[in-house]
């Protein structure tokens, strides 16, 4: 009687066979290009069908194509479907099939010497919350409805934003982009009891995704040193969990108490 396949073969054939079948499903351009439109968001079939020049039958059978190879999943919505991207998938061909040489520069290239270039760090915090991707937008954007989740006054005007915590930190700050519903980029800084000085600003990224009914907040800010980051970290994770705490009664109608004014630091118990 032949030798049974060791466990860790049949994996390994497994994971050839995985990684064959996700190749063979990328080969086409028009999968490829349906991927990019579900990455990041449930996208009903109709929709899908609608952005390409071809018969609904022929997307229908590239999204099989996607599913069976573990691209894309689907969760039925009444009579239709809605697709979305399986990042994970996609990572793990990346790790399997990376090239070393891929994050080699070039040799001999004398432009970089005309420019300058570093790496910082960057600090990431992220909450999910009950409300839409238009409304979660409209909480960093509209000062009333931030002032109301914030617990604090907010100014907004030209793009401006401003406000003092209950411990009396001024904020300042500019939005560079603004591109609804989705992203924000802006320039802050802040000072205890004072305005910050202009030409210190930090940079930070805020980025609104849809999350089933709800949404998905990131944030990415910028950070020059650890001190910095230390700091970023339980601001922003305050700043997001006061959104996850405060957007929908915030969106009620009716008043919500602004927040009392309290000292920066607490006296030990």
């Amino acid at each position: 009687m032949p030798n049974e396949p060791q466990p860790s073969r049949r994996r390994a054939g497994n994971q050839v066979r995985d990684i064959q079948k996700v190749i063979a499903a990328l080969t086409s351009p028009i999968r490829r290009e349906i991927l990019a439109l579900i990455w990041d968001r449930e996208v009903p079939a109709g929709e899908i069908a609608a952005a390409f020049a071809v018969t609904k039958p022929t997307i229908s059978q590239h999204l099989a194509v996607l599913r069976e190879a573990g691209l894309a999943t689907t969760t039925a919505a009444g009579t239709s479907r809605r697709y979305r991207a399986r990042q994970e998938t996609l990572r793990g061909l990346h790790a399997a099939l990376g090239d070393p040489d891929k994050w080699s520069n070039a040799g001999d290239v004398p432009e970089r010497a005309l420019s300058d270039a570093c790496t910082r760090p960057v600090v990431v915090a992220s909450t999910e919350v009950d409300t839409d991707q238009p409304t979660t937008y409209a909480a960093f954007t509209d000062p009333v409805l931030y002032s109301r989740w914030l617990g604090v006054p907010v100014t907004i005007s030209d793009g401006r934003f401003a406000c003092t915590m209950e411990w009396g930190t001024q904020v300042r700050g500019t939005y560079e982009l603004a591109h609804p519903p989705e992203l924000i980029v802006m320039r802050w800084d802040f000072e205890d009891g004072n305005v910050p000085v202009p030409g210190g600003e930090m940079t930070g990224y805020l980025r609104i995704q849809p999350r089933g009914t709800g949404a998905h907040v990131e944030v990415h800010q910028l950070v020059d040193t650890a001190t910095q980051a230390r700091f970023m970290e339980a601001a922003w994770a305050m700043v997001l969990g006061r959104l996850k705490a405060g957007i929908v009664s915030a969106c009620a109608p009716g008043a919500v108490a602004p927040r009392p004014r309290r000292p920066k630091h607490r006296d030990p118990a």
